[in-house]
């Protein structure tokens, strides 16, 4: 996997709501990030299934950093 897959990977998580990312299950978190990752870049079954599986990996992590902006989405909105 590239840098520039990874970036573009936690790009996506960073820029997309925290209740989504923390309501779908860990298979449908998966499958979403992979489906919106090829709307910005085609992917070959190979780097399909290496990204997959780097998601896996870091599903906990994913749902920690959406976690934390929740409190922060709160709080913009009663500003």
């Amino acid at each position: 996997m590239t840098p520039t897959m990874l970036r573009q990977l936690w790009s996506l998580v960073e820029n997309n709501q925290a209740t989504l990312l923390l309501n779908l299950d860990d298979a449908s978190l998966v499958q979403w990030l992979l489906k919106q990752f090829r709307t910005e870049q085609s992917l070959n079954a190979e780097e399909a299934t290496m990204l997959g599986h780097y998601i896996r990996s870091k599903l906990p992590l994913i749902r920690d950093l959406a976690g934390q902006r929740m409190p922060q989405m709160a709080l913009s909105r009663s500003g």
